[in-house]
């Protein structure tokens, strides 16, 4: 995360501030209570602790907002599941605010106020400082094996979950409601929120009694110190200054592991969804300055293998393409056959191995370019506000119109509102038609959950643009699978 390094060894600064002014607030306190007046030092160091606070404050607020401009900025390039991207970058975004504000800084503090205090101990009192040293493990032992059962990773995944699905309904309402299944679909939004709510519900339990627990080993920990402490000041083995000093130091010891723990469970969901932010697939935005000559291009594989955070999407891949080939690409659900496309398209960067268009790197070619010279038409088209005739480019295809009243003067909306399914499919073919000067073809199961009838026009176009190009056709149904000459099977990032 850009300005993590920066935050962390400003909070360290603030942090070693606010243990020097603890060790002076208590050498000063503990002077007040057994009768030696108020030092300046003393009122030094409560105005410092207080400007310190304030600092604090400052600096976590700042950078907890431009780290969420950062992420949302990151998101809007995301190439995942639009529903997943929204929840992320609405719900998840948010939820990071109190790990970077509470949780990040309080462990900070946890590490350097309590050595500085144990130091102080030691030189004070050694039996009060081996009672210290000996108990302050157990609180974050005890709220380790508290938050080993916390449920933040289920709730966020339910979430998304929730997001994706809700988003999908929408946007299919009209059709649901054609084929009578809205009400299915109402009944299985009911149970994922129940079951985030549930999830929910068990995250705040663990976190309620992970709180007490935390609380009352803190206080028997404390009373460990101050019991002995009343023995010796009746038997005159220790001074007033010394006891004073040892109970206002002790609690201090505690206090920055008893913040930590308390924000922990509010803090796990935000540090589950930075993680899923951070390791989504983006676009990337290349500076290659290379451009290709015109005409069907031959692409090349070179051992690629893209990671998404810990999930292999490709593994090694090598394969190449020759000039004018019709290549289909055939495998299951989630074997990588779209995230190969997206890197062909250079919307996701190989995390390791290169593409090769007529032996240059895909990633020294200018994008803008190479993106002019491919044909794309994916699974849900991207459609936006404007008529007919703007989002197909000036192409006409008239199967397209065939059923609205004012042919390509129709208005759509954004995500092309207003249209069936088949026809948003009719549009995006009709703008990969207009690509007349593309060299590449990339057809990402354009029949996918087409009728028979829409299905037969999208094939007919797909005809009309494959011959002189060089195409890959991701492909589950065996009339689209007919048009490749060639056909090439992944299973799990590799290929078979």
């Amino acid at each position: 995360m850009p300005g993590l390094r920066g935050y962390l060894a400003a909070l360290a600064v603030l942090g070693v501030g606010a243990a020097v002014t603890v060790l002076v607030q208590a050498d000063g306190l503990a002077t007040l209570l057994t009768g030696g007046g108020v030092s300046i030092a003393l009122f030094v160091a409560v105005g410092a602790r207080l400007l310190l606070t304030v600092a604090q404050g400052s600096l976590t607020s700042r950078f907890a907002a431009s780290a969420q401009a950062a992420m949302r900025r990151r998101l809007l390039d995301a190439t995942g599941d639009p529903g997943v991207t929204a929840t992320r970058i609405t719900k998840g975004v948010d939820a990071t605010a109190t790990y970077l504000t509470g949780y990040l800084p309080a462990m900070v503090f946890s590490v350097l106020v309590p050595i500085a205090v144990l130091a102080r101990l030691f030189t004070a009192d050694l039996t009060s400082a081996l009672i210290v040293t000996a108990t302050v493990p157990l609180i974050p032992l005890f709220g380790a094996l508290i938050g080993a059962h916390t449920r933040a990773r289920t709730q966020w995944t339910l979430l998304t979950r929730l997001g994706g699905h809700f988003l999908d309904v929408v946007r299919g309402l009209p059709t649901l409601k054609l084929f009578g299944r809205a009400q299915a679909q109402t009944r299985i939004v009911r149970e994922m929120a129940d079951a985030h709510a549930d999830a929910t519900i068990r995250t705040l339990k663990v976190a309620f009694l992970s709180a007490l627990v935390l609380e009352l080993v803190a206080t028997l920990s404390i009373a460990l110190v101050a019991v002995p402490i009343g023995f010796r000041l009746l038997s005159g083995s220790m001074t007033a200054h010394t006891a004073m000093l040892v109970l206002v130091l002790a609690p201090e010891a505690y206090l920055p592991l008893r913040a930590a723990g308390a924000k922990f469970h509010a803090a796990a969901e935000g540090l589950t969804a930075l993680k899923e932010i951070l390791s989504a697939p983006t676009a990337t935005r290349r500076s290659g300055t290379q451009t290709r000559r015109l005409g069907p291009p031959k692409v090349v594989f070179d051992r690629v293998s893209v990671h998404y955070g810990e999930t292999r999407a490709l593994s090694e891949v090598d394969l190449t393409i020759h000039p004018g080939e019709h290549l289909a690409l055939a495998g299951p659900s989630g074997s990588g056959k779209s995230t190969l496309l997206a890197v062909l398209l250079g919307f996701v960067e190989p995390t390791s191995g290169r593409v090769l268009v007529d032996g240059v790197d895909l990633r020294d070619l200018d994008h803008s370019s190479w993106l002019r010279d491919t044909a794309w038409l994916p699974q849900r088209p991207t459609l936006f506000r404007g008529s007919l005739k703007e989002n197909t480019g000036g192409r006409r295809v008239d199967d397209i119109v065939a059923d609205l009243p004012d042919g390509y003067a129709t208005q759509i909306g954004e995500l092309g509102a207003g249209l069936s399914a088949g026809q948003r499919q009719r549009v995006g073919l009709a703008r990969a038609l207009s690509r007349t000067e593309a060299g590449l073809v990339l057809l990402d199961e354009p029949t996918a959950r087409l009728d028979a009838r829409t299905e037969a026009t999208v094939l007919a176009g797909a005809k009309e643009l494959l011959p002189g190009r060089t195409a890959v056709l991701v492909a589950h149904r065996p009339a689209l699978a007919a048009l490749a000459s060639r056909t090439v099977e992944l299973k799990h990032g590799v290929t078979a």
